[in-house]
């Protein structure tokens, strides 16, 4: 439900006033936003509990000028953050949202027969079907929360601008494969991602640039040569010679066309690379 301040909901101190005399304790806010005025609400009712979404109307801070860029490369097991100086990779959860929406459809297929699907009349099984299909959304949105979260950290530690890719075309051309749980994570994951880098950069005052994502992993990012597969994942430029992990390369021409963005130059793709890195904290809008 959603309502307007001071007309649907007024903050008391500790309480909250709704629109019919209700009246609810406050149990937690983010102290950082209590100067900046109250927008519109969103009250939710989940799981026996009421939760009040309150947006506040803060100062859109103003972008500093990025000395480098940050390129976000997104693949179905991990996301490659990194630019011509270094790299890191970070895992993510799509098998183990899977896991859980495997779950649900096995208690789909157990309580249900040719003539008609007796799970949705059983209260029980289809409360456990829907807690396997919330568990799954719940770990991707988690993970982009974190995941953008630490990616716009760094950005804004070393003052570099934000590249990723042009999803749009990407997640039309998922829509149209056949119906699979493992096609809507990834599809789900790349949506969610995108969409909270967007939001921590404008949040932060973070540059942002969208290149486009044609041949970003199967072009040499020196010359612009076609590469050429010399084993799992590694590509070679046969006539520079470069020769990288084509997540690698994929990184460095997001790069490349950033900069190009920007009106600067891509430094000789020599980066040293980290792995495994876990992110730990992520932003969100405030709220009551």
């Amino acid at each position: 439900m959603w309502l307007k301040s001071e007309d649907g909901y007024r903050v008391k101190g500790d309480r909250v006033e709704l629109i019919g005399g209700y009246r609810f304790k406050v149990i937690g806010w983010d102290r950082r936003y209590d100067n900046y005025p109250n927008r519109e609400a969103r009250l939710v009712f989940r799981e026996g509990e009421f939760t009040l979404y309150v947006f506040k109307r803060v100062p859109r801070p103003a972008r500093y000028a990025p000395k480098g860029v940050l390129a976000v490369d997104i693949n179905e097991r991990q996301i490659v953050v990194g630019n011509s100086r270094a790299e890191a990779r970070v895992e993510t959860p799509i098998e183990r949202a899977l896991r859980y929406r495997r779950l649900a459809e096995r208690l789909q297929e157990k309580y249900s027969s040719p003539k008609y699907n007796a799970w949705l009349r059983r209260s029980g099984i289809r409360r456990r079907v829907r807690h396997f299909h919330r568990k799954a959304k719940n770990i991707i949105e988690d993970w982009a929360r974190r995941t953008s979260h630490m990616i716009i950290s760094l950005a804004k530690q070393g003052q570099l601008a934000v590249a990723r890719e042009d999803l749009t075309g990407l997640i039309e051309s998922l829509r149209k494969l056949p119906k699979g749980h493992r096609t809507a994570l990834v599809m789900l994951g790349y949506r969610r991602l995108a969409f909270w880098v967007d939001w921590q950069a404008e949040k932060n005052g973070v540059p942002l640039f969208v290149v486009e994502p044609a041949g970003t992993s199967s072009t040499c990012p020196r010359c612009g040569t076609k590469l050429v597969e010399v084993g799992h994942r590694r590509l070679r430029c046969p006539r520079c010679g470069l020769e990288a992990d084509r997540d690698s390369i994929a990184v460095l021409n997001i790069e490349r066309r950033a900069l190009s963005k920007m009106g600067g130059s891509l430094a000789t793709p020599t980066a040293p690379q980290m792995t495994d890195v876990t992110p730990n904290r992520w932003g969100e809008p405030p709220h009551l």
